[in-house]
């Protein structure tokens, strides 16, 4: 067993795989892990929805066992991690509502429901009524409704706290600097990881590259050009503050679609809304008005009580996307384990891929299929 990691990126796909490392007997005095700033990217602007039903999308059959399975892992994963630190992730299994905003939403909502009966997802439909006693708060004008109890979340920021508390703890180091580049050797081992202003021997030891879209400009471990087809796909989000006399305004996720836009309100434990998300591939890395405008107009046509929240925090995110919006997640070299291009869903497949990684790395079969998430696969593009 290798005794010596270096992992490349403290987001949640990082510090999970570092977290797992430990679990499985590496010394966190020999886990390194290496970023400019941890939980600055895509993680700090994520959702934290566990729902592997409601963010079913159309033509991505590949992802839906990943995700199925990645969900059903959380809870182990949330109870290990919880041994291991006092501080909270913000877990919750109060399920999801998704509600329509009008007839034409609501015969999405129809279509969207026997695609995912059709795969296997446990959606119940439900009347407006039903989904009204709920959530009061649900507007009487949503025309549509289905109830996911099987759907959880989790805070990413609290979640990410918790990890970095924990492998902490465990003796893991962290090294503020990024990584720029891994040295081989002639059978194309990674003998050394290069970052701006630090070298780290990485003879005999396993490196993860896990820095989301960093990846794509970390050189040295291929050949040519770099196999990895990254692309920021930006999400603006919002944190809303919930007057004490309303608190809860929702005790569950709701997502919607209004005039089929897509957007969702998240309820925390510290009496916020967390609301999002746009997706939009630009070249704006700030908060777009327009983007901001549609969800406050869509969240208070769902449910009419958000008009009374105080706007906290307006952020963007970059996701770092793939072509076919799977995950780069294998062995690409004797020593070197690629995770990155979570897009979406990098906090509910980080459960997954956190222990695939780990056990790639140790030298283990993952017991799962990961064919479809190969890191080399888009290099012809």
């Amino acid at each position: 067993m290798p005794q010596t990691a270096h992992v490349i990126g403290a987001g949640v796909i990082g510090l999970a795989t570092a977290f797992e490392l430990t679990e499985r007997g590496v010394p966190g005095a020999r886990v390194t892990i290496l970023d400019p700033d941890p939980a600055s990217g895509a993680t700090h602007h994520a959702g934290g929805m566990l729902a592997p039903a409601a963010e079913v999308q159309y033509r991505q059959e590949p992802l839906f066992p990943l995700m199925l399975e990645s969900a059903a892992r959380y809870p182990s994963f949330v109870d290990r991690l919880h041994s291991a630190t006092p501080l909270p992730t913000g877990h919750r299994t109060d399920g999801t509502l998704v509600v329509a905003g009008d007839r034409a939403d609501a015969g999405h909502l129809e279509d969207l429901t026997r695609y995912q009966h059709t795969h296997g997802m446990a959606v119940e439909r439900i009347t407006v009524r039903e989904a009204r006693r709920m959530e009061p708060s649900l507007s009487p004008a949503i025309a549509g409704a289905v109830h996911i109890p099987g759907d959880h979340q989790v805070s990413p920021r609290l979640l990410v706290a918790a990890l970095r508390d924990a492998l902490t703890r465990r003796g893991v180091r962290f090294v503020a600097d990024e990584v720029t580049n891994l040295v081989r050797d002639g059978a194309g081992a990674v003998t050394e990881v290069v970052g701006e202003r630090t070298r780290h021997d990485a003879t005999g030891a396993q490196v993860i590259l896990a820095n989301g879209l960093g990846a794509g400009r970390v050189g040295g471990w291929f050949d040519e050009t770099n196999p990895l087809r990254l692309r920021p796909v930006y999400g603006d989000i919002l944190r809303l503050g919930v007057p004490a006399a309303l608190d809860p305004l929702v005790s569950k996720v709701i997502r919607g679609f209004v005039e089929d836009r897509p957007v969702y309100l998240i309820p925390r434990d510290d009496g916020t809304l967390t609301l999002g998300a746009t997706s939009r591939e630009d070249i704006q890395p700030k908060p777009r008005l327009g983007g901001v405008y549609d969800l406050i107009r869509d969240a208070v046509a769902l449910a009419p009580g958000v008009e009374e929240t105080t706007l906290l925090e307006t952020t963007v995110g970059a996701r770092p996307g793939t072509p076919d919006d799977l995950p780069y997640l294998g062995a690409v070299a004797e020593n070197l384990v690629v995770s990155t291009g979570y897009f979406r869903h990098g906090i509910l497949l980080a459960a997954l891929g956190a222990e695939a990684g780990a056990r790639l790395a140790l030298g283990e079969s993952p017991d799962v299929d990961l064919r479809a998430c190969a890191p080399v696969r888009h290099s012809h593009l």
